[in-house]
């Protein structure tokens, strides 16, 4: 058993122990003072449908860690929606709630002494940040998935949450009427889940389950299939032995681990975001971890699946197909899977893909075969350059020119952008600068959709391009690149950038460009001032002043002393 349960029982050893007192109103008898304590940290919530289910799946994990032997503990967590927050000033809290997340699981865990603990979460900060708080804790620990939604219809086109950001782009232009705009945005979202996708929600869920930390096939059953619920008692079960076994997670969560996550984003076309979080995850757990290796990676795994947002499908139908298993599967036939990493279950990626086929089943087209990929190299490019020092992370799928040079169109907020492009202030070739949005000045690094879509909605994604120290949605497509570090608040030269500059994005050659001499960047750095923070107090406040560069996973609890 684990140090917490050992102790326990030699400080509760007697009858007349307060903690067994308190233990005793909760429900604890005489026999479960000498079982695992397990931890359910419960993201329930009707903020948004992607954790508007986790509720019952809580009751499931309970029933699935009483069944095998342990005692269960459910404590709640937060989440806010990026869908509902974005383009506000709410979505400056999106970031911050990761760490807020994995504060509260650390502090509830670490508290009360638990063996174990089970997180389920739906929302995208709920992965990132249950699993940082795993890492810190280093206690046997499982994630479980919500699962996603499933696609929304109207007029025969499969609809996603991005699909009502695009139609607002799209009536903005005169392209759709009144009618259909409204059709869309009724019908995007039927019911509980998270967004439909490869957004992040879904990429982080994938990448999990790729790392070992969650249960085959868990991370694209939908929320609302009998399924998911099945899933999550398994998952408790699987716990339990966990904890007998002490598997830990420093033992699942190894560079091979990190390398495996990072081989199943390429292959499924994930999120700009999980680039974010595994280095944030990497920091924690004390892996070494860079943006240059997501770049080498990349060379070797083509994109296999043709998933939205930039491909057709959505992830219930990459879970018909055979969902991540079968994409392992794929890699690790072909080198690019370490097959010896351990999973929480106590077995190896391969033993557990011993049985998958090695390719994917006939009469399909969402996962391709491995001679006939959407794209030969993955779509997560890493850019660097005099704009980019550090780096930035740009999505390159679905992108028709990989390289656009063109005069700077300079806004200080993500607000002014999205009013000029609705407006028709943005013109083909214009190159879009959106700054201040970093993890420090935003703060909080603020997602770009509504901008990005309003973009893709206008007709313009592959004859615009746009550049920001702030995130972009998975949901996100086109000629983007975000994450610019250092940022501008901090005196990156994204901060020196004045409009009608010519900026050059050359996915190619991965290089984000200012082309500006260097004897006038040092005069305009000699004029640069450094803005007032926008928050000096409450968790904003605390975020910026704590918070690391995004190239650096946008940490906040490293070198704190």
């Amino acid at each position: 058993m684990s140090e917490n349960f050992r102790s326990r029982v030699v400080t509760q050893g007697t009858q007349r122990s307060p903690n067994r007192a308190m233990l005793r109103a909760v429900g604890f008898q005489d026999e479960d003072f000498n079982k695992p304590i397990v931890g359910i940290a419960n993201g329930y919530s009707t903020i948004t449908p992607c954790n508007m289910g986790i509720n019952d799946l809580a009751k499931r994990a309970e029933v699935g860690l009483r069944q095998a032997g342990a005692m269960p503990q459910m404590f709640g967590t937060i989440t806010i929606s990026d869908g509902i927050s974005m383009g506000t000033e709410g979505m400056k809290y999106s970031l911050v709630s990761r760490e807020v997340i994995a504060d509260s699981i650390e502090t509830a865990c670490n508290g009360q002494s638990m063996d174990g603990v089970l997180a389920i979460g739906g929302c995208d900060k709920n992965m990132p940040g249950a699993m940082i708080a795993m890492a810190r804790m280093n206690i046997p620990a499982i994630f479980v998935y919500g699962g996603t939604i499933k696609p929304g219809h109207y007029e025969g086109q499969d609809l996603t949450v991005v699909s009502s950001f695009e139609a607002v782009g799209q009536f903005s232009a005169g392209k759709i009427d009144e009618k259909t705009l409204y059709g869309i945005e009724r019908n995007a979202c039927p019911g509980a889940g998270s967004c439909g996708g490869m957004f992040t929600a879904n990429t982080m869920s994938s990448a999990f389950e790729a790392m070992g930390m969650s249960l085959p096939y868990s991370s694209t059953m939908a929320a609302e299939d009998a399924e998911k619920a099945d899933s999550t008692e398994a998952s408790a079960k699987v716990l339990v032995e966990a904890i007998r076994r002490q598997i830990l997670p420093s033992q699942i969560l190894t560079r091979q681990a990190f390398e495996n996550a990072i081989a199943v984003i390429m292959a499924v076309g994930g999120s700009t975001n999980a680039v974010l979080h595994l280095l944030a995850i990497a920091n924690t757990i004390g892996v070494p971890l860079s943006l240059d290796d997501f770049e080498a990676i990349r060379h070797k795994v083509p994109v296999l699946c043709d998933l939205k947002p930039s491909g057709k499908y959505v992830t219930t139908n990459l879970h018909q197909a055979g969902g991540i298993p079968q994409v392992m599967k794929m890699l690790l036939v072909h080198g690019l899977l370490h097959g010896e990493a351990l999973t929480i279950s106590g077995q190896t990626i391969a033993e557990v893909l011993k049985d998958i086929p090695a390719e994917p089943p006939a009469g399909q087209d969402v996962i391709r075969p491995w001679q006939n990929p959407v794209y030969a190299e993955g779509h997560l490019a890493v850019l660097k350059g005099n704009l980019a020092q550090e780096g930035s992370v740009a999505k390159i799928s679905g992108v028709k020119n990989p390289k656009i040079t063109g005069p700077a169109r300079v806004f200080e907020s993500e607000e002014d952008c999205l009013a000029a492009i609705l407006d028709g202030k943005i013109q083909a070739g214009d190159v879009v600068v959106v700054r201040y949005e970093g993890p420090k000045g935003g703060p909080g690094m603020r997602e770009m959709l509504a901008p990005t879509s309003a973009i893709i909605g206008a007709g313009l994604g592959d004859t615009v391009g746009l550049i920001t120290d702030g995130r972009f949605s998975g949901g996100t497509y086109g000629m983007v690149v975000g994450h610019v570090a250092p940022e501008a608040y901090v005196g990156g030269t994204i901060a020196l950038v004045e409009e009608g500059d010519s900026i050059t994005i050359d996915a190619d050659a991965r290089l984000l460009q200012l082309n500006v001499s260097e004897e006038e960047l040092t005069q305009r750095r000699a004029r640069w001032q450094a803005p007032t923070p926008r928050y000096t107090r409450g968790i904003l406040g605390k975020y910026a002043k704590l918070v690391s560069s995004s190239s650096l996973g946008a940490v906040t609890d490293s070198n704190l002393f």
